[in-house]
């Protein structure tokens, strides 16, 4: 990791450059190398002013902090920057695909499919409960026609399984029956 440090308006000194040194420093554990850090110490007047800038793979990260010490605004600035390099970590660790989804991917291109697109692993986000009336196939149709919804679950007198009634887009009805 390669850290340059420059003082503005202030005397250079060798522990306020080692303690930037070894806050901005940090991030190393969140970030692979190569990284470029450039840190600058200003004073103005009683402000102290803390500002970074950090390359690290084809990333940048920009932080500023103003106190009236500059220890705490080294300090300000380290979790500044740590906390966008987190942030940016964890919305890049969504994007990742499995083994699995490489393989279906793989295979799909095997096959000379034109789109393969995999961006992340889905999560189930809500869960609702719904109650499967019983009633006809006919009714189920007209229940979903009267509706705005995509599918309807319900109960089949005749069979007395779970049924999903669904709208294809083509304007006719898919059904879908669960077996135990």
């Amino acid at each position: 990791m390669q850290i340059s440090v420059t003082f503005r308006h202030i005397e250079p000194s060798a522990a306020l450059k080692e303690y930037a040194e070894d806050k901005i420093s940090r991030i190393k554990k969140h970030v692979e190398e190569p990284i470029e850090a450039h840190v600058v110490l200003t004073v103005e007047k009683f402000r102290h002013i803390a500002e970074a800038t950090i390359k690290a793979n084809g990333m940048g990260f920009k932080g500023s902090e103003e106190t009236d010490d500059m220890y705490s605004a080294i300090d300000s600035l380290a979790d500044t920057i740590e906390a966008q390099v987190r942030k940016n970590k964890e919305k890049f660790r969504g994007r990742k695909s499995t083994n699995s989804t490489r393989e279906v991917a793989a295979a799909m291109a095997a096959e000379g499919s034109d789109e393969v697109r995999i961006d992340r692993e889905a999560r189930v986000i809500r869960t609702e409960q719904v109650y499967a009336k019983p009633m006809d196939l006919d009714e189920a149709v007209m229940q979903l026609d009267l509706s705005n919804g995509e599918f309807m679950v319900f109960t089949n007198r005749h069979t007395n399984s779970i049924n999903v009634l669904y709208r294809r887009k083509d304007g006719n009805y898919g059904l879908i029956e669960t077996m135990a």
